[in-house]
């Protein structure tokens, strides 16, 4: 009996037909439609890339709310991926109180990590709902973003060690002290250029300089009020805050800075995506809630600054801002940002 010969199956293929190598046309194809289908499953992963509208996302139950991570009192990640401090309190605030005045559950909260370079781009790719991260309202952001507030008025301001006594005024800087800031950071470079017997010291973050100050490298550092009480708090015992302010009328590009007055203020406030402009009321209204005097206590806001930074500071800028004759401000306005574009005073001749 004759028996036929069958082609032997090739290995893998159970079924005997022959297995396509991938340089054949149609394997070619039929990788390429994978390939694609794939990318387009990741593209709506992804979803879209325009801004985000906070008030559909308050309505659709879910928020992504941009802060930072790294700066105690203000805004943190702890060992369990919570956020906490005084920026997270305002914004969790802020869109609960939304939720209540829609008529909405309270929305899930998702916290993103917004390094001050990159605020204005994640707002803009729609990667946050809104960012509160020690944002100071300018006349250059504002035509990036729009912006609520301000929540926080804050000034500029030293940190030294708590037993150092060398340091209680602005000037005592000028007798040889060493000063630590941020690479390039304006705080430095403002007292720098007031008393350039000044050593600054510039370090690549904050953290870096308090570590410093803490060794003795350095003898004191420079930047918004809040950020360094937020670091005191978080060393106990350790540091206290000494406030800045001109020590005679001078010239500041060209604008007259007088006896006195403080060397910064900065407006803290809540940005967010162009042309949404109810969500800039909505929040605006929130802040205003939360600012409101609780019966028999405290307002919301200023427990949670309390809470951030430590009751002693917050007494010491409550005490500051009621003097009399007083350039200083402890309550923000929500909403009033005449601030932005309000004309300098000349400088009079003569003056440097």
């Amino acid at each position: 009996m004759t028996r036929t010969h069958q082609p032997r199956p090739e290995p893998g293929d159970r079924h005997g037909s022959p297995r396509r190598r991938l340089g054949h046309p149609a394997a070619r194809i039929g990788l390429v439609a994978i390939a694609l289908a794939l990318l387009a499953g990741l593209v709506a992963g992804c979803g879209n890339t325009n801004p985000r509208n906070l008030i559909e996302s308050i309505q659709n139950g879910s928020v992504v709310l941009g802060t930072k991570y790294d700066q105690p009192g203000l805004g943190i990640r702890n060992p369990d991926k919570s956020v906490t401090g005084f920026d997270p309190s305002v914004s969790t605030y802020v869109v609960n109180h939304i939720a209540d005045s829609l008529g909405v559950p309270h929305p899930e909260i998702r916290w993103r990590e917004t390094p001050s370079a990159q605020r204005e781009t994640l707002i803009d790719n729609g990667e946050v709902d809104m960012i509160a991260a020690t944002y100071s309202i300018t006349e250059a952001r504002l035509k990036k973003v729009d912006f609520a507030g301000p929540y926080l008025v804050n000034y500029q301001g030293l940190l030294v060690r708590k037993n150092d006594d060398s340091i209680s005024t602005l000037t005592d800087l000028s007798d040889g002290k060493k000063l630590c800031s941020v690479t390039g950071s304006t705080p430095a470079q403002n007292v720098k250029a007031q008393l350039p017997d000044v050593q600054l010291q510039e370090y690549d973050s904050y953290s870096s300089c308090v570590e410093a100050l803490r060794r003795g490298k350095v003898d004191a550092l420079t930047t918004d009020e809040v950020i360094l009480a937020g670091y005191s708090d978080f060393y106990p015992d350790e540091f206290k805050l000494v406030g800045m302010s001109y020590p005679k009328d001078a010239c500041v590009k060209d604008a007259l800075k007088r006896a006195g007055q403080p060397f910064s203020t900065e407006y803290y406030g809540i940005g967010m995506a162009k042309d949404y402009p109810e969500a800039v009321v909505k929040v605006n209204e929130a802040i205003r809630a939360m600012l409101a005097p609780v019966p028999g206590g405290q307002s919301v806001w200023e427990q949670s600054l309390r809470d951030a930074i430590g009751s002693p500071t917050v007494d010491s800028m409550i005490a500051r801002a009621d003097t009399p004759d007083s350039q200083y401000k402890f309550t923000p306005n929500p909403g009033d940002l005449a601030f932005v574009d309000s004309p300098s005073t000349p400088c009079p001749p003569g003056l440097t």
